[in-house]
């Protein structure tokens, strides 16, 4: 019999029994739908977790003065714009920048009522290091960091509570600390860090060499410097940590940190769950197999007189085996097939309803889903068949 031949009586047997052929292949169906979907999600987590790593500052390290518990501190010790410019001057080309923060905090009139506000200084380098986003007017410039003009910029939070509009508010004047400030635009983190950074809702910036005269103590905190490749981070977190200990007392402490070790984690929660998924489609696989080799068990022996028959009419053993043998592969990657178009459909849908996160297609999790599905249906199907082609035609056409 040729292939042709077994598979056309393949697809009569099957078309017999519609709705038992679906259910058998449902399992396959969700199976490889969940390969597809697991692969992607993995993908897709972690390029978004790596975006948004990117968004806080690509390459980034951040370095701190730590006290811990000692009880002998000098304002010494802490981090100053001069220890800055030698990171700059020391490290040159392999950062694309560095820059410092200094925080302070005081009270601002804000809708006819004076609330607490939070104040930063910093230079031009700030945007670059940090992936700040400029919605409107323009950053600090080295001409207002030089010169120390009484300029600010202001989250867009805080603009819209003061002004109704990030546009209304360029040029307007605020007074901090009794004095008045020009406002030269607004801005906002790339990704947010929901106020574990220097920045919160309602921030106010100006040039670093202005709140050095409203801070008691000059002092950075944190400093800031961007990789310029991404392999030489760890060096470059090294490298800063021998800078500050070299300028400083003997006793003075400094964390030097960066976020691989916060992409390490979260890399590490992504593959976990990758397994874990992964271990969860593979039984929706092997049971999905299961029920076809129970199904196909059962309609070798409903169609015993029908095997007997053809036996008798000259049909080999090896005809038998490969017309159950090919139903079993027709349902398995009729299933298959089905299950890849719900695994692909799913993800491209997403991208209808947001434009936030780019979905990932694998083209090897739909060729490894096809496989698979093959694979399910020939190891599945083998026995069913074998039982089949083993029938003595005698026996089978007595069989009631």
């Amino acid at each position: 019999m040729f292939f042709g031949e077994s598979l056309r009586f393949s697809l009569q047997s099957l078309g017999a029994n519609k709705f038992r052929t679906f259910l058998t292949a449902l399992g396959l169906i969700i199976g490889n739908a969940s390969v597809i979907l697991v692969v992607t999600i993995s993908i897709t987590s972690r390029e978004y977790i790596l975006d948004q790593i990117r968004g806080i500052g690509s390459n980034l390290i951040f370095a701190q003065y730590f006290a811990g518990s000692s009880a002998t501190k000098v304002d010494a010790d802490y981090i100053k714009r001069a220890d800055v410019d030698a990171v700059r001057q020391q490290l040159g080309y392999r950062i694309v920048a560095a820059t410092g923060v200094m925080s302070a905090s005081t009270r601002m009139l804000i809708n006819s009522k004076e609330e607490d506000v939070s104040v930063i200084g910093t230079d031009e380098y700030y945007p670059l290091v940090r992936n700040m986003i400029v919605l409107s007017g323009h950053f600090l410039d080295p001409d207002d960091v030089q010169t120390r003009q009484k300029v600010v910029m202001l989250t867009d939070k805080l603009a819209k509570r003061l002004y109704g509009d990030v546009q209304a508010a360029v040029g307007r004047v605020i007074k901090l600390y009794g004095l008045q400030f020009t406002v030269i635009g607004t801005f906002k983190e790339r990704t947010a860090t929901f106020n574990q950074a220097e920045v919160n809702d309602e921030t106010v910036m100006m040039p670093i060499t202005v709140i050095k005269d409203f801070t008691p103590i000059e002092r950075i905190d944190p400093m800031y410097a961007q990789a310029r490749l991404a392999r030489d981070v760890e060096p470059l977190t090294v490298s800063i940590k021998q800078i500050l200990e070299s300028r400083h007392r003997a006793g003075a402490r400094y964390e030097v940190q960066n976020l691989s070790g916060i992409l390490d984690a979260a890399q590490k929660i992504a593959l976990v769950l990758t397994i874990v998924l992964i271990l969860v489609s593979t039984i929706a696989l092997l049971i999905s197999g299961i029920g076809i080799m129970n199904i196909m068990l059962v309609t070798v022996t409903e169609r015993t007189r029908e095997i007997g028959l053809r036996m008798a009419v000259g049909a080999s053993r090896k005809d038998v085996l490969e017309q159950f043998l090919t139903e079993s592969i027709v349902i398995s990657l009729a299933g298959g097939f089905i299950g890849i178009l719900v695994g692909i459909s799913i993800p491209l849908s997403v991208r209808f309803l947001t434009d936030q996160v780019q979905v990932s297609i694998s083209p090897t999790s739909v060729i490894v889903a096809f496989v698979v599905s093959l694979a399910v249906g020939v190891i599945f199907g083998l026995l069913p068949a074998n039982r089949a082609s083993r029938l003595n035609p005698t026996e089978a056409l007595r069989y009631e």
